[in-house]
């Protein structure tokens, strides 16, 4: 028996760290406002010249180096991210570029930060069907550039970073067992990227017309509960898997609150949900992956274990996977 699963997991940080501290000299904040509404305390911030396709590319070297895999055996990429270095080219083909992925497909999905997981099932369709025998899947996102850094309600939850894995065929009754991504069209208005109007967005106070993100914090969270409460259950049911079965469930890091929400509306123990928004915030489509990658360093997910991933985002978007680890 055969299913497909993560060969191998990497990431990629910025160097640079802002704390509460920081942002409470840059807007009308605290450290405590901070941490007790989101449980964040520090973020990464890509420097000016970091792009996400290089923080793509760091993150997609590490998981080839643990997958013990060169660029040229690749035979797809897909890479989740919202906020490209441009238009075009995509930054999956910018990434195919650095780590000379020459015999690959590639592509980007849009799916804000439920995208590494749409991006993982999407590939693992691919795989399944035959046409491609493995995939490096990649989520990176650089928040910063999207950032109105005079909104407190939105500069303080968001940071920078990349994840990735390596999938392909695995043995035995292992790999990603189930899968479920799902939308919401009708609530596209609870947050998105405003092109047009002009506002002020550096500390100058400058009238300067970018595109910012636009948050309706307290409708988003009802959502988010909900389908990411939906989604655990659903994929658990898919799987045959009991949810008090699972041993590890890592989620969207967007709010400790939502977690904590999530955790009692899907009856699992907070205790078996992997968390470190303390560390970097929310960091888009990158956050389930930078997670994952954590939790599995740090030994909260061994072989064997069933685990789900759960996410939310704009859209709304919202995915799930059960993987047997």
């Amino acid at each position: 028996m055969k299913n497909v699963g993560i060969l191998s997991v990497g990431h990629y940080l910025p160097s640079r760290k802002l704390t509460n501290l920081d942002l409470e000299k840059m807007v009308e904040t605290s450290d405590e406002w901070i941490v007790t509404r989101t449980g964040i305390k520090e973020r990464r911030i890509a420097s000016q010249d970091e792009l996400t396709s290089d923080m793509a590319s760091g993150a997609a070297r590490e998981a080839l180096k643990n997958a013990e895999m060169d660029g040229e055996e690749i035979e797809l990429i897909i890479i989740a991210t919202t906020s490209p270095d441009s238009n075009f080219p995509s930054v999956a083909c910018k990434v195919q570029k650095a780590i000379n992925a020459k015999n690959a497909a590639a592509f980007d999905v849009s799916a804000a930060c439920s995208g590494y997981l749409y991006a993982m099932t999407t590939a693992k369709q691919y795989i399944l069907s035959g046409m491609f025998k493995n995939a490096l899947v990649v989520a990176a996102d650089k928040f910063s550039n999207l950032l109105d850094w005079n909104d407190r309600g939105t500069c303080v939850l968001f940071g920078d970073g990349a994840g990735a894995c390596v999938l392909g065929w695995v043995r035995g009754n292992h790999g990603i067992l189930s899968d479920h991504i799902h939308a919401q069209g009708k609530h596209d208005e609870m947050m998105y990227v405003d092109h047009e109007e002009p506002v002020p967005l550096d500390q100058t106070h400058q009238k300067m017309r970018k595109p910012h993100i636009i948050m309706h914090g307290q409708e988003l969270f009802k959502e988010a509960v909900t389908s990411m409460a939906e989604g655990a259950g659903i994929v658990a049911k898919k799987a045959g898997v009991k949810l008090e079965d699972v041993k590890c469930v890592v989620p969207h890091q967007a709010n400790d609150r939502i977690i904590s929400a999530v955790a009692k509306k899907a009856g699992i123990p907070k205790e078996k949900f992997f968390i470190n928004i303390h560390k970097y915030g929310n960091t888009s489509a990158a956050a389930v992956a930078i997670a994952l990658y954590e939790a599995v360093q740090e030994g909260r997910i061994k072989k064997n274990d069933n685990v789900i991933l759960v996410t939310f985002g704009a859209g709304l978007v919202s995915a799930a996977n059960l993987v047997r680890w």
